[in-house]
């Protein structure tokens, strides 16, 4: 009997691509994987590396080096390659550069006759997403950043550390842009399926020093603060991608916030943004539109506003 195998191509193979492939070896999240760097010898070196890992893992995965001329095979890729921002900088100010390899990667993939899923991680990247949408051409179901998936992951886990539970079981999202305009849904925050505005409200002495604003502030900055510390961010962001490239590939459903592309969803259009939606074998099976409140619609409206003026200065 023939089977199928999984296969991801994973270009850019710095820290942010080496741990997500690491992360994706461990879990077993897929069949082959194929490493590509714009320095081959590095693609080399990462899949000689992850490929020792075998002997100690529940299963095999096969690792190996590529290039983007070799993905049309693929069933997923994943844009990890971009450019890093300097002290002091947004993701916003490296826009420039990473449209340009941005360009040249989706171009040279596309040329090889790729026809399945883009997952991107690559910075400015509600941006970047919207980018390889335009050059690919591809439906909008089959490109999907990590957005604020990764905000949502670190929103859960201050939210744990407050409540003394496992961070899996807060539910709420961080919506928007992966950057500085992006914002807590607090109405949309449940624990253990309770309301988080129910919990403050019957245990206000409890929590009467629990200032939301604050959490926020540090869901938002902790990317930074990771940065300024080590110069990188790459073991959660890896594990991002390992999960939504864990939901296509098993057909998970799982329900993710993504950056993803807006057809008329949340009263928006032409933009790329931070919503949950259902990842599926498809790519994003369904966008969650979620009822948000007044002074949320604002803030995503004007989130969108940011990353909509970024993306009319391309040249696509």
């Amino acid at each position: 009997m023939k089977t199928k195998s999984r296969k991801v191509a994973i270009v850019g193979s710095g820290m942010v691509g080496s741990s997500c492939a690491y992360s994706m070896v461990n879990q077993a999240v897929c069949d082959e994987i194929m490493m590509v760097d714009r320095t081959y010898d590095r693609a080399m070196a990462q899949a000689l590396d992850l490929s020792h890992c075998m002997d100690f893992t529940g299963t095999r995965t096969k690792v190996y080096a590529g290039t983007t001329a070799d993905c049309g095979g693929m069933d997923v890729v994943i844009l990890t390659a971009g450019a890093n921002p300097k002290p002091g900088q947004t993701r916003l100010d490296v826009l420039d550069a990473a449209a340009e390899i941005t360009k040249q990667i989706t171009t040279e993939i596309m040329a090889g006759g790729f026809d399945g899923i883009f997952v991107i991680a690559a910075n400015p990247v509600d941006i970047v997403t919207y980018m390889v949408w335009k050059i690919s051409g591809l439906p909008r179901h089959r490109i999907i950043g990590t957005g604020t998936s990764i905000d949502s992951s670190r929103l859960k886990t201050l939210l744990s550390e407050v409540f003394s539970i496992d961070p899996r079981s807060v539910n709420g999202y961080a919506l928007g842009e992966h950057g500085e305009s992006q914002f807590v849904a607090w109405s949309h925050v449940t624990i253990g399926g309770k309301p988080l505005a129910q919990i403050l409200q019957q245990h206000r002495e409890r929590f009467k020093d629990l200032d939301l604003e604050d959490i926020a502030r540090k869901t938002k900055d902790a990317g930074w603060e990771i940065f300024t510390r080590k110069g990188s961010t790459h073991f959660g962001i890896g594990s991002a991608l390992a999960y939504i490239t864990r939901s296509i590939l098993n057909d998970e459903h799982k329900i993710i916030a993504v950056s993803a592309i807006l057809d008329g969803e949340y009263g928006q259009r032409e933009v790329c943004s931070g919503v949950p939606a259902i990842i599926s074998g498809s790519g994003i099976q369904e966008l969650l539109e979620l009822n948000l409140n007044e002074e949320e619609t604002a803030k995503f409206e004007a989130s969108c506003g940011i990353i909509r003026r970024g993306i009319e200065g391309l040249q696509l």
